[in-house]
């Protein structure tokens, strides 16, 4: 049984993106959050998956669509959290998050077959990972990695690689952290919600000035 799974944070002004204020309010923040994990649930719904699990800090709200079971995140830091969420998986597991709006089926597919692979690993341009896949889940293969550091992707996949795993590289993508990356990731999927919402605000912006 595949799982596909995307952990996220409820997006609540304050508590989400806070890197992109400024240029942007708490609130307009929270909103580029909310359409970039409502583009990240729609591709993942219409990814192939035996389960579509959403692990979530907070409450799901409208931007939820059907077919997903919600979980609760665990407490802990990230490693801690990402581990919990794996160790409830009954097969193999795909895991995102929600700072990657670009990401499509078509990326996300290739992930949950593991016929000739042990993991997935998908670097991101910050150093970090977009995803990880496992076909057998082992919660000791993310504990103890540091996360949100410049070396978090470097050290996750060289413990994929120590446990002799055969590790499949997916697409490099961009997380959305800073106001820059949102203009260039709205750019790269530009029919997206998170792309509509960031010409909104940024017009906006402009008519401010």
């Amino acid at each position: 049984m595949t799982t596909l799974l995307v952990i996220a944070k409820q997006p609540v002004p304050g508590r989400v993106k806070t890197r992109l204020t400024p240029p942007f309010t708490p609130e307009e923040a929270a909103t580029l959050a909310e359409a970039a994990l409502a583009d990240t649930l729609e591709a993942a719904a219409a990814t192939p998956a035996d389960r579509h699990v959403l692990v979530l800090d907070g409450a799901p709200g409208p931007w939820l669509p059907p077919g997903f079971e919600v979980v609760p995140q665990s407490g802990g830091g990230l490693d801690e959290r990402l581990a919990v969420a794996f160790a409830a998986c009954p097969g193999p597991a795909l895991l995102i998050g929600m700072d990657t709006p670009q990401v499509t089926p078509e990326l996300l597919a290739p992930a949950l077959v593991f016929d000739s692979r042990d993991a997935w690993f998908g670097p991101a341009a910050d150093g970090g990972f977009w995803a990880l896949g496992l076909a057998e889940p082992d919660p000791a293969l993310l504990l103890g990695v540091p996360m949100s550091v410049p070396e978090t992707g470097e050290v996750q996949y060289e413990r994929l690689r120590a446990a002799g795993l055969r590790t499949g590289l997916l697409p490099r993508l961009r997380d959305v952290d800073t106001g820059a990356d949102a203009a260039a990731v709205a750019a790269l999927a530009p029919a997206g919600r998170f792309a509509t919402r960031y010409r909104e605000l940024t017009a906006d912006l402009r008519v401010a000035r």
